[in-house]
């Protein structure tokens, strides 16, 4: 099955090149992966190692499209136009992507025939879902059938079932974050003062240069390939640290200026740049354990092959944690830099050079100088630009485009280029044009780092375009990155202060940090932003102040921003605060990508939910004259008339927070608040403790009562609590369990700093706040997951005490509940709602409150009332399985799913909507009818 890298190669050119544009499911699936596997991936006899329409029992006899038994593999093929990301209607009315359509297949076959890996492919990208992953839904890889030339290992899993490796930017980056972490260990021990915040910078300093000067060596910019490994082996211990403050010291002097007759530094030329400049930093006597950690671990690894979009990712792992989580820092993957760069101007840079290669040779010629010197012309700011994996990503990306440019430039000119071409000469794009703020000192100095990396690697791309050798070293420009507060300082001048720069761009991925993480420091800065008129400023999230200093510096300018942002500032009492203000002051929203997961390229992944809003000031009208585009979470895209600041296409309306119902339905309410000590609590417990209870005495047994909330409700999950809203004194101190208990409480509460709290310890055995209906009652969980087409509303008996995760309406009807279980609530809930994390968080203030209701009809609302009670009627033919089950998307019964889309058409028939109507169309309608009922 061996075959050489280079045949390999050729082979997966050769069959990327047969497929383009071509490929249906019906007819080519055996064929594709018959090719695949025998031309690419060197299976002697694929037709014995691939088995298709594998039989699965689903609802009925289905058909796994190709099953691989030797690497536990299932794939789901369709056809070449099929977009991946669609769901499509099923046999059984359910819809599903292919990806789910796969999953259900895959958890319907015997368990000794479930597959490790699930791809779905269309002919033009293969996507490999790991299902040993948490969640493997949103951590796919994708490869594409025009990369798979330099791709094709990533598809080795095929075929060896050791080979697990299908993401190799990743798994280098996380060794090579292990490695950073090992030799920081090794020489952190050897400091006198190693928690000294001066000792800190000192070691995060020499880390920094230690692997620049590994990556040097593989990079091929050193004398030799070992020079770096062999000057550290020279030395006795003892010496050795001598040697490496000569070697510093070294780097940051011209030739000329050396000691010729040292010839231990001849290896070694001048770098420059200032990454060696500091000579007083402190540096501690090397050990064996260092100079085994670096010349051993880290100099076995190939630094040279590190992505340097990932290489501040990487010394990310060198900073103290509490110093990262304070600061709001997250790890940036390539993948979701691209969603803020291409379509803020990429994709039209790409689709400007494309159109340019369309034209004669002679107006192509023109129009390629003019385009290079446009690329070498741009400035790109990132406000907030940590270890700069924005500015670093987005220099490669330019000079990736300007290397096309060459290359084209090349082919048609009459005469091979053979004698030397100065650097400025062929090469347009400059690090000079990037800018970044950060406000972490190491920070700075690894971005300056990753992007002068980033240009010796395009450096030697270039020289395989073009025969010359460009001397990368040393270095004769930097990027202009200040160690500075963002919100303190002036964007614009902080090259010069004099002379203000214009950017064309701002990019970044500013802090994390919302409204209850931040320091009074934060707040002060945030609040000190925006006029006094504006209310509720500390309310926002951090990343709000990147917005208001952003649409400052930006008015009457060409300047396009974009910015990764906390989904909250979208949402809830978020937005009419923040949009309300930005919009008044011009900002325009050009692109948006509603929330997703953001995901980083550490071992240790941060899991953050955000948003992209892509900007410019309404004076801009090349800007403003462009297609406004949503994304959502999967990345499908669609125009829009207008982005709002909830980034739907609909009117600037800023929902606010209203005490009562706009329309004329029942009221809101809150379940019973506990006030209890979260950790261990005393009013609430498990059924092996309300056992006890009860045991001790039968008399218990009326107050124990069980407990809900929405998490109870959904997962059926079972609590009890006290009541003892109606005990009588004698009757609490005769159980020592239930005293021990309201003792408890009291101690608790008597602790709290918070004035109401510390008066609650008065009747320790009662509730905080007790709003328990005495009827049966419409409950609404606070929390619901975001995969959940429809919150599981249900109605509740009124012996269950309702706790304050859930909300209920006490007087609410089959018609409110049929209303409320709709996709038009649903819709409306989804756009407004806050969020905790990616799961929706409902508000009786927000959402209820401000929800537009429909006038039916008596005949309107007999459906509705009918259709509701279909639901109710559904669920139980399914009364074993949780809320949680039934709504879940996959695997939703079929007569629950049918009663809910008659449930919304009879919805949409109160509405007056037609039935092709859009969500989009949906929420823009009721924002109409909000607009109408709040004047």
């Amino acid at each position: 099955m061996a075959k050489t890298d280079m045949i390999r190669k050729k082979a997966a050119k050769d069959f990327a090149e047969f497929w383009k544009d071509k490929g249906d499911e019906k007819q080519h699936t055996q064929t594709f992966w018959l090719s695949l596997l025998r031309d690419v991936l060197g299976v002697t006899k694929p037709e014995q190692y691939i088995d298709f329409e594998k039989r699965v029992k689903v609802k009925g006899t289905k058909f796994i499209d190709a099953y691989i038994a030797n690497t536990n593999v299932a794939i789901e093929q369709k056809s070449e136009k099929i977009d991946l990301d669609k769901k499509e209607l099923q046999s059984d009315k359910s819809e599903l992507t292919p990806y789910e359509q796969a999953k259900r297949y895959n958890d319907n076959l015997r368990y000794s025939e479930r597959s490790r890996w699930i791809v779905v492919s269309n002919f033009r990208e293969f996507r490999i879902y790991d299902m040993e992953k948490e969640e493997p839904e949103k951590h796919f890889e994708t490869v594409f059938l025009n990369a798979l030339p330099k791709d094709f290992h990533r598809l080795q899993f095929l075929v060896d079932s050791q080979n697990t490796s299908i993401s190799p930017e990743t798994r280098i980056s996380l060794r090579a974050g292990s490695l950073v972490g090992e030799l920081y260990d090794s020489l952190r021990k050897q400091y006198l003062n190693p928690d000294e915040e001066s000792v800190s910078r000192n070691l995060n300093i020499l880390c920094v240069r230690i692997i620049f000067c590994l990556y040097a060596e593989d990079a091929g910019l050193f004398d030799t390939k070992t020079a770096f490994k062999d000057y550290i082996k020279s030395f006795n211990l003892p010496d050795l640290r001598r040697g490496i403050i000569d070697l510093f010291k070294a780097l940051n002097t011209k030739l000329e200026d050396r000691d010729k007759y040292d010839l231990k530094l001849k290896p070694f030329p001048y770098v420059n740049g200032g990454l060696f400049a500091d000579q007083n930093i402190e540096i501690p006597n090397f050990t064996q354990e260092i100079v085994d950690v670096i010349v051993k671990q880290c100099g076995s690894f190939d630094w040279s092959e590190i992505s340097p979009t990932i290489f501040g990712a990487v010394f990310e792992s060198t900073l103290n944690p509490e110093t990262r989580r304070n600061g709001g820092m997250h790890y940036t993957s390539i993948e979701n830099i691209h969603k803020v760069i291409d379509p803020l101007f990429l994709d039209d840079l790409k689709s400007e050079f494309e159109e340019i290669c369309k034209l004669g040779k002679k107006a192509r010629g023109e129009a390629l100088n003019k385009f290079q010197k446009k690329l070498g012309s741009l400035k790109f700011l990132d406000p907030a630009c940590g270890c700069g994996n924005f500015l670093t990503e987005t220099y490669l990306s330019l000079r990736r485009l300007e290397n096309k440019v060459i290359s084209v430039a090349l082919k048609d000119m009459k005469d091979s280029i053979s004698k030397a071409i100065p650097f400025d000469e062929l090469i347009s794009v400059k690090i000079s044009q990037f800018y970044g703020i950060e406000i972490n000192d190491f920070a700075v100095d690894v971005a300056k780092t990753s992007i002068w990396i980033a240009e010796s690697q395009m450096i030697k791309e270039t020289e395989e375009i073009v025969p010359y050798d460009f001397k990368f070293l040393p270095l004769s420009t930097s990027a202009t990155i200040v160690e500075s507060n963002a919100l303190r300082i002036n964007w614009a001048t902080l090259k010069n202060e004099e002379t203000p720069t214009v950017y064309d761009y701002i990019i970044g991925n500013p802090p994390f940090v919302g409204k209850k993480e931040q320091f009074e420091n934060q707040k002060n800065e945030l609040v000190a932003l925006f006029p006094k008129t504006v209310k509720n400023v500390g309310k926002l999230d951090y990343v709000a102040g990147w917005y208001a200093k952003a649409i400052d510096l930006i008015k009457d300018t060409k300047t396009k921003c974009a910015l990764v942002s906390t989904n909250s500032i979208s949402q809830g009492e978020q937005s009419p605060t923040l949009w309300k203000y930005l919009f008044e002051k011009g900002l325009e929203i050009n692109f948006a990508w509603r929330t997703f997961r953001w995901d980083s390229e550490s071992a240790e992944i941060a899991h953050v939910h955000c948003i992209i809003v892509g900007f410019s000031h309404s004076g801009n009208t090349n800007a403003s004259l462009k297609p406004k585009i949503i994304f959502d979470e999967n990345g499908n895209k669609k125009e829009a008339n207008h982005i709002n600041g909830y980034l739907m296409d609909a009117p600037d309306l800023f929902i606010k927070q209203c005490r009562k119902p706009l329309c004329n339905v029942p009221k809101i309410v809150y379940g019973s608040m506990v006030i209890d000590d979260k950790k261990h609590p005393n009013l609430s417990f498990s059924k092996e403790d309300a056992d006890l209870i009860v045991a001790e005495n039968p008399n218990n047994a009326k107050f124990v009562r069980q407990f809900a909330g929405g998490d109870e409700i959904i997962n059926n999950k079972i609590r009890f609590c006290l009541w003892l809203k109606d005990a009588s004194v004698n009757e609490m101190k005769q159980s020592k369990l239930i005293s021990e208990r309201v003792q408890k409480t009291k101690e608790f509460r008597l602790k709290s700093t918070r004035p109401q709290t510390f008066k609650l310890a008065d009747t320790p055995w009662l509730f905080g706040e007790i709003r328990q209906p005495e009827k049966e009652v419409l409950v609404i969980p606070k929390v619901s997951s975001e995969r959940r087409k429809y919150i599981p509303i249900i109605f509740v008996s009124p012996e269950i005490i309702l706790n304050g995760s859930s909300l209920f309406i006490p007087d609410a009807t089959l018609y409110e509940f049929g209303v409320l279980a709709s996709n038009i609530h649903h819709a409306w809930r989804r756009v407004i709602a806050g969020r905790m994390e990616t799961r929706y968080q409902y508000s009786a203030e927000i959402v209820y409150n401000n929800f537009p209701w429909c006038n039916p009809t008596p005949k309107q609302k007999a459906a509705i009332e009918k259709s509701a009670q279909a639901i109710l009627d559904a669920r139980k033919n399914h009364s074993n399985d949780t809320l949680a089950d039934l709504y879940d998307e996959t695997f939703m019964p079929a007569d629950l799913r049918k009663a809910h889309i008659e449930n919304d058409k009879a919805v949409m028939a109160a509405y007056g909507f037609k039935s092709k109507i859009s969500e989009a169309e949906i929420v823009a309608e009721l924002f109409k009818m909000y607009e109408k009922l709040t004047k």
